[in-house]
Order: structure tokens, then C-alpha cells, then sequence
């Protein structure tokens, strides 16, 4: 036995397998909100219940809550005279408020908070007769909710490359505003570029992009620095986990996927890793990462160490709709 050398001595042991586990990630407070409100207003007046949109962008979330009784529909006007709606987390145009309105509906509205807040910063500015430069993407649910506040006065500017294109009335009286899960990085980029067209160009009151994106973003950036491969738990519609497999790219990861759940990950991209990076978006739920954790740990990558650079305490109360017997206010608006 003496002659046989050891590999831990001869340099040919594997390096120790890990995973850098971000926190913060997964359910943001709006998140949360809006999930635990579907599941109220189920327990509270029964199947059916009506939700515009998928209420968060996650496969997963969707399908349960499908099968608790919850039906997503695309328009409001799918929905039955004298039910019950919810608005989504991403929030609405006021003209959707007036569609549920004609539908005698009776509505709960589940738009996060912060969401929620850059809608009356978009309200005030418009009647400040300010042209406000939306800074999000084309076609997300939350800058259609947020342009629809004040359609006159917004311009949508969809990263650095569009701000050169920007045409305003006047350039005196110019305000940005953001969607609140895009890359802070980005944004600024975008911001700066706007500045340099528009000097006197006014910023909001405080920060758009929302903080859950933003401790999301500093985390993913610490792990990514240190990792080999990242996975990002989230849906392809999510844009803030998009932005998050962005942000790891940008922070040093030679790899970084999204993926809905451990059953998307190829094996191949194990391929010479020692140190896997993982987090997940606002809108996915602890057991799809802890399904990955799980698969990871199957493959030799066991050892989990948690990179937290911040703490989040934040939590937002249900939406006050559910206080009151909805079902008989809907009943009421038909009878009426």
C-alpha cells in the first residue's frame, strides 16, 4: 500500500464541488401579496375566480393556483357578468378598470404596491404637463398598465439605443419613470444617455426599479463573480429573471441559464464546473430552488454556502377588496 500515491497529495483530487446560493431571491412583497390574494378571495367566496393575466409571470404559480380554481383569462371581457376579477401584480390601464366596470364586476386589485406608485408619479407629472420617458420594455404588462395613466404624455424609451430617437415637446419639461424590474445597470445607462439629449431632464421622486429587483441584482453579481456556471430559477416571461441571467453575464459567469425548474438543466453544462451560482426570481416559489438544490447535490454539488449581501423585512398587506362580500356586490351590479 506504501507505494500508492495519494491524490490529495499528488495534486490530482477534484477540486471541492459547490453552490453559491443567492439571498435575497425568490417571492418579492408584491409577489406575495398577490399570490396570497387568489388564494384568499378561493378560500373566502369559492371557485370560480377570475385573474387578468397570469397574476405573477411563473409557470408554476399559475397552474396551482389553476388547480385550487383559479382561471387566467387573457381580456376582461372573458370574464362572466357578476364575477369576481383579479387584477395582477404588474398593474392595469384605468380603461380596464372601466372594462370590469360595463362587465359588472365586482374586481380585486392586486397590482404591487411599488407598481402601484409609479402609476401616481406618472398621473402627477402628466398634469404637470411633464412628457415622461417611460424607460421599459415594449409590450410588458406593466408598461402597458403605466402608459395607459397618461397615454399623451408618454414616451416609451426601451433601453440606451432608443433615447437617441426620443422626440419631445419640450425638452424643458422632461421626467423619467421606469418599470420597476429592469437592470439598474441598464437603466442608468439609459438614464445618462436621456441626460445627455435632455439636460434638464427630471428624475422621480425616489427610485423606480423596485428593490426586490435590485437586491435580486446585487447578489446575483457577488455569486456570479465566483462562479463557473449560474442558474437562475424563473420563467421566460419574467423580466426581472431575464435581467438577473443578464446581470450574472455582466458580473463575470463564463455560463448563466434560466430555467423554469431542475428539469430544464442539461447535465452537459456541469461540464468542468466547481462552483455552481443559483438564485431565483421575484415571482418563483422556495420549492422550485430547493428542486434544484436537490438535483445539484444528486451530482456531487453538495456543499450549499449562502451569499446574502442584504436582508429584506418588507411585507405589504392584502388588498382591502377582500374585506368586504364581494360576491354580493357582484350579484347586486347584475340585478341592477
Amino acid at each position: 500500500m506504501g507505494d500508492m500515491a495519494d491524490p490529495a497529495l499528488s495534486g490530482t483530487a477534484e477540486p471541492a464541488r459547490r453552490v453559491l446560493l443567492a439571498a435575497p431571491r425568490g417571492y418579492c412583497a408584491g409577489v406575495d401579496r398577490a399570490v396570497l390574494a387568489v388564494e384568499a378571495a378561493l378560500e373566502q367566496y369559492g371557485a370560480p375566480i377570475y385573474v387578468r393575466h397570469e397574476i405573477v409571470h411563473n409557470k408554476h404559480v399559475v397552474k396551482t393556483l389553476e388547480r385550487k380554481g383559479a382561471v387566467f383569462v387573457e381580456e376582461t371581457a372573458e370574464v362572466p357578468e357578476g364575477s369576481i376579477v383579479i387584477f395582477s401584480a404588474h398593474g392595469v390601464a384605468p380603461e380596464v378598470h372601466r372594462e370590469a366596470e360595463r362587465g359588472k364586476l365586482a374586481t380585486i386589485d392586486a397590482t404591487c404596491p411599488l407598481v402601484t406608485k409609479v402609476h401616481k408619479e406618472a398621473v402627477r407629472f402628466a398634469k404637470e404637463n411633464y412628457q415622461i420617458l417611460l424607460i421599459g420594455h415594449e409590450g410588458h404588462e406593466e408598461v402597458i398598465g403605466t402608459s395607459g395613466e397618461a397615454p399623451e404624455h408618454i414616451t416609451l424609451v426601451d433601453g440606451p439605443a432608443d433615447a437617441a430617437k426620443v422626440e419631445v415637446p419640450d425638452p424643458d419639461r422632461v421626467v423619467w419613470l421606469s418599470q420597476t424590474t429592469l437592470s439598474v445597470d441598464e437603466t442608468m445607462e439609459t438614464v445618462d444617455a436621456l441626460k445627455g439629449r435632455f439636460p434638464n431632464l427630471l428624475s422621480p421622486p425616489s427610485d423606480d426599479i423596485c428593490y426586490a429587483t435590485q437586491n435580486r441584482q446585487l447578489a446575483i453579481k457577488q455569486v456570479a463573480a465566483e462562479s463557473d456556471l449560474v442558474l437562475v430559477v424563473g420563467s421566460k416571461n419574467s423580466s426581472n429573471s431575464v435581467r438577473m441571467v443578464e446581470v450574472a453575464l455582466g458580473a463575470g459567469a463564463t455560463r448563466a441559464h434560466l430555467v423554469d425548474n431542475a428539469s430544464e438543466i442539461d447535465e452537459a453544462w456541469l461540464t468542468g464546473v466547481t462552483t455552481v451560482g443559483l438564485s431565483s426570481g421575484a415571482s418563483v416559489p422556495e420549492v422550485l430552488v430547493e428542486g434544484v438544490l436537490e438535483w445539484l447535490a444528486e451530482r456531487g454539488y453538495a456543499d450549499v454556502e449562502l451569499v446574502q449581501p442584504t436582508e429584506e423585512h418588507i411585507q405589504f398587506s392584502l388588498p382591502k377588496e377582500l374585506r368586504r362580500d364581494l360576491r354580493a356586490e357582484a350579484a347586486a351590479k347584475v340585478a341592477g
